[in-house]
């Protein structure tokens, strides 16, 4: 300290000690100081305790800061967080949107009816729903200390959101199996009730094997170690329950709904009916009845 008082600058012609102008004292200070958008800051890493969501906590957050923070003092997200915070609101709500509507848009020109598509977006709430359910679900078997290393915790994070927009068309894709069937008998001279009926028992087996091949190929995201792993659980765990419950609900509701829609369809434009032998679908219906 002694050293730095005798210090010489200039002053005018002459050299002076620096002492004569500033006055210097021991004080203690952080050997690094970190700065966000520069400003000042301090960086504090959370995670919301057991049970609760991230969405949760960043409202928790937000609450204490706004009552507890003096003037002048600020906080920002940072990581996943500040992604998850961007990315939920309105943002969400047209992604989601913009998916419906484009699979409506597609599904009108196929089926050449704005009025059909329905049956098939319908269902996939269902199939929604239920991957919220499942996650949660999930998540309540993370309280248990035993299964805590293998469940983890489970958020509403931006990766359930990809999860969900995945779900959309793999959800439609079931829907789209039956409608299509169905459609194709009803045109071909069968009634409705017994179109919807068949277009679900004739494409049980292949939404059964493709939906549940689904759900095994996602089982390693389900259980996922290392890094990023939290992210590939609540992908995966998303994905396998909005597929396995939509699949069983997508089963009974979709015949029901075609059987609606098709009805409304037909008060509003007359079926255009394929030349067709009908013993051949008489003998299609007894076989299913036989089968059932």
């Amino acid at each position: 300290m002694e050293s730095l008082k005798n210090i010489k600058v200039r002053s005018g012609n002459e050299m002076a000690p620096i002492s004569q102008f500033i006055t210097m004292k021991k004080v203690y200070g952080p050997d690094i100081i970190s700065r966000f958008n520069m400003y000042t800051s301090i960086k504090v890493m959370v995670a919301p305790a057991d049970g609760y969501t991230s969405g949760q906590a960043l409202k928790a957050i937000d609450e204490v800061a706004k009552s507890s923070l003096p003037t002048g003092f600020d906080y920002e997200l940072g990581g996943m967080a500040r992604e998850e915070a961007s990315s939920s609101g309105g943002t969400t709500a047209l992604i989601f949107l913009l998916c419906f509507v484009f699979v409506y848009l597609l599904l009108s020109a196929q089926y050449e009816s704005y009025i059909l598509p329905l049956s098939v977006l319908l269902s996939i709430p269902f199939g929604l729903m239920g991957s919220f359910i499942f996650v949660q679900g999930w998540a309540a078997l993370g309280s248990i200390p035993a299964l805590k290393m293998v469940v983890g915790t489970m958020s509403n994070n931006i990766y359930m959101q990809i999860a969900l927009i995945m779900l959309i068309g793999l959800l439609a894709k079931n829907a789209i199996l039956i409608v299509e069937f169905a459609l194709e008998r009803r045109r071909m001279g069968m009634s409705i009730t017994w179109a919807a009926v068949l277009g679900a028992a004739a494409r049980l087996r292949p939404i059964l094997m493709t939906s549940l091949a689904m759900v095994v190929g996602l089982l390693p995201m389900m259980f996922a170690f290392g890094v990023g792993a939290h992210g590939n659980r609540t992908l995966g765990t998303a994905a396998i329950g909005g597929m396995f419950i939509g699949m069983i609900f997508q089963i009974f509701i979709v015949p029901v709904l075609f059987v609606i829609f098709q009805y409304l369809q037909e008060k509003f434009k007359p079926i255009e009916w394929d030349d067709l032998d009908n013993s051949d679908m008489s003998t299609e219906i007894e076989q299913y009845a036989k089968i059932k």
